[in-house]
């Protein structure tokens, strides 16, 4: 064998791997999820390139059309500029369409007969293979090639084409298939969003239900409806938000937007251009995206269609009237403004079933004493056969519940809060304003109060407390000196008087005797100030107990720290006696009185000696009862704090207090407190028991509605 048909064999085996090459990147290629114009390059590129053609195209059909989808190097057919031949070679393209799926050559200037004359018009060879699926042709590859090959090079372009369409051919079933998938998924979205708001005639479900599902049936950012009242447009239903502000800025805004385009009655779609709106609507969005900065936001009117008065029902040709819109949708881009082709088809679908849906839900509830015929309605399943005997069951039931809480006596009690306190005890206040000198007590210690000693001398009770007063000691330091001036003064008069060298006149000796009168006198009313600021001094500086007792105030040493300053009146402390008796302190309220009242104006009728009972716990001990009878009630209401279960404040009640006698004091815990938080009941006798449970309700009708109104 020669060097030459080595080099030739040579040749062909690596044409051969690259068609080979060219071919698996095309079967891969097909079957990729990559866009048709992705597609149609990367195609055509590597079919021109293994055919070695000068140029080629590959043409799209889609109803009865033929678009060029792509092309390399067509401008080499030479006839752009030539319309006979242009449209010869159209008529060529769709007689190709449905020429064999194996391939057809067209050599240069070959015409086909028929109707209309169509040909090859160029000085190249054309190639076509049609693209076909099962369902329909898809369109056509042209590749154009130099005439001077021979018939079995051409009967090999002719094949490689077809197998290459074939793999096309794969690209396009997949491409229906996933096209397919998603009409079925839209479809099934389509269902769901249909039957779901047409589930219920409740006009803030449905507004609800619409927004959300719209909104993932769109696949938008947001979906708004907004109902009319009146003239104006308000926002009822944001997709995503279980309640709307309707005093936010931008639902405001919204709204004025949703009234404007209600008012034109004509849907529109702004994705940044204003300027074929009407200006009431172009101000309105300007405002709106100035707020909320949208990229794009449709608007569509929803209208309720109603029929003519002279229509049939079975009247084909019947036409629908159209009523005033009732609303609006709204759908919204955030940082979009592009509006694809699908997205519009799905805002109409959705507005349209938004008619519909809603407009029903608007119409049912518009119906007069439409819940009164609702239960009208329910109440006849219970009168069947088969729930006569239930609904006789139950009816007795209630008649039985009834008559028990209108017949049945029941214990009738007031209850309130309270605390336990020893019956004697004494706050004690200061005298006057001052500042702490020195503490002698402490927390829960033992003092006495005043007494008289076996040699019959009075004695003060246990010093509690000592004051330092800057105002009484100045006035103590002021008489001082006035007492020591006055006293200076005396001592001098004298010295005139015994004066023997110096001669006095009996005017002198007169003024002389009336100074010394005068000064005496002062001398007596400053000594006389000067007592009552010592017996003063003791008492008020020096706070003693007034009674035996303990010292009950809590952590006395931390609030009267030395020199810390006290106000007259001021409460400083308090003494009780915790070995004596006790008696519990109710805080009523007000409101509660009327009852009391009532049962103790009853129970003096038949004895003027009855007493109220009371039962009452301690928060330390809930389940031992103890007892008593109450031996006062104030005659004025006074504002207390009322407590709750922490302890904290929780408002402040107008109450009445009420004293209560304990029937046995000894009876009580050992380590009992003052003012031990207790819970208490008074008997008020016995009413029905519907009153007993309800009285407070039945208390704020009376007053509230039927005082109020009748």
């Amino acid at each position: 064998m020669s060097s030459q048909e080595t080099l030739d064999q040579t040749l062909i085996e690596q044409t051969k791997n690259q068609i080979r090459v060219i071919v698996n990147e095309i079967t891969q290629l097909s079957k990729l999820d990559i866009s048709p114009n992705e597609y149609h390059g990367e195609f055509l590129h590597r079919v021109v390139s293994a055919m070695g053609a000068v140029g080629g195209a590959l043409w799209t059909f889609d109803e009865g059309t033929l678009t060029l989808a792509y092309q390399v190097n067509i401008k080499e057919l030479g006839i752009q500029d030539q319309e006979e031949s242009n449209q010869k070679h159209a008529r060529l393209l769709y007689r190709m369409l449905h020429g064999p799926e194996t391939g057809t050559l067209i050599p240069p200037h070959a015409g086909i007969e028929g109707e209309e004359e169509s040909g090859n018009p160029t000085d190249w060879l054309l190639v076509f293979c049609p693209i076909r699926t099962e369902l329909e042709v898809v369109g056509l590859v042209e590749i154009v090639q130099r005439a001077d090959s021979n018939s079995a090079t051409q009967r090999g372009f002719l094949r490689f084409l077809a197998q290459v369409c074939i793999l096309a051919t794969d690209y396009y079933k997949n491409r229906q298939l996933r096209n397919f998938s998603e009409r079925q998924n839209l479809w099934t979205l389509l269902e769901d969003f249909t039957r779901t708001i047409h589930r219920s005639l409740d006009v803030p479900t449905t507004t609800y239900t619409i927004a959300n599902e719209g909104r993932r049936l769109i696949e938008c950012d947001r979906v708004s409806i907004a109902l009319r009242r009146g003239r104006r447009c308000k926002i009822v239903a944001v997709s995503g938000q279980d309640v709307v502000d309707k005093r936010a800025t931008t639902v405001r805004l919204l709204g004025k937007l949703a009234t404007s385009v209600v008012k034109a009655g004509e849907p529109i779609w702004y994705t940044g251009d204003t300027s074929d709106f009407a200006p009431q609507v172009e101000k309105a969005i300007e405002d709106y995206v100035d707020e909320a900065h949208t990229k794009m936001i449709a608007v569509f009117p929803l209208f309720r269609k109603t029929k003519t008065e002279n229509d049939e029902e079975d009247d084909p040709t019947r036409r629908s009237k159209q009523a005033p819109p009732f609303g609006a949708l709204l759908v919204e881009q955030i940082e979009d403004s592009r509006v694809p082709e699908r997205m519009r088809k799905r805002v109409e679908i959705v507005a349209e079933h938004s008619c519909s849906a809603l407009g029903n839900a608007l119409e049912h509830h518009s119906i007069f004493l439409m819940p009164l015929w609702k239960l009208i309605g329910k109440s006849k399943v219970l009168f069947t056969a088969r729930m006569l005997p239930k609904t006789v069951l139950v009816s007795a039931l209630i008649l039985v519940v009834v008559g028990v809480l209108f017949f049945l006596p029941y214990s009738f009690q007031m209850h309130c809060n309270g605390t336990l306190e020893p019956t004697r005890r004494q706050k004690i206040y200061s005298p006057l304003d001052a500042e702490v000198k020195e503490l002698f007590v402490d927390h829960n210690m033992r003092v006495t109060g005043p007494f008289t000693g076996e040699d019959g001398i009075s004695y003060r009770g246990t010093t509690l407390l000592e004051l330092r007063s800057s105002d009484l000691d100045a006035v103590g330091i002021q008489l001082l000196g006035e007492q020591q001036e006055i006293i200076e003064k005396i001592a001098e008069l004298q010295r005139k008087q015994q004066d023997q060298d110096k001669r006095l006149t009996d005017y002198e000796k007169t003024e002389l005797v009336g100074q010394m009168e005068q000064a005496k006198i002062r001398l007596a009313t400053v000594e006389a100030k000067l007592e009552i600021y010592e017996y003063r001094q003791k008492p008020d500086l020096f706070i003693t107990s007034p009674m035996d007792g303990v010292v009950v105030s809590w952590d006395v040493k931390q609030r009267l720290t030395e020199k810390r300053p006290i106000s007259r009146m001021q409460y400083v402390m308090e003494i009780a006696d915790l070995e004596g008796p006790w008696q519990l302190e109710l805080a009523m309220p007000e409101k509660h009185m009327g009852n009391i009242a009532e049962f103790k104006k009853q129970m003096e009728q038949n004895d003027p000696n009855a007493k109220l009972r009371v039962e009452f716990v301690l928060a330390t001990e809930p389940a031992v009862k103890y007892y008593g009878t109450v031996i006062e009630i104030h005659d004025r209401a006074e504002v207390r704090t009322d407590t709750g279960s922490a302890g904290t404040a929780t408002s402040n009640l107008n109450t009445v207090l009420i004293k209560v006698a304990l029937d046995d004091q000894d009876s009580l815990p050992p380590a009992l407190r003052p003012g031990a938080e207790c819970s208490a009941r008074i008997n008020c006798g016995k009413k029905p028991l519907g009153y007993v449970l309800f009285y407070e309700a039945i208390a704020f009708v009376q007053k509230n509605i039927i005082f109020r109104w009748f």
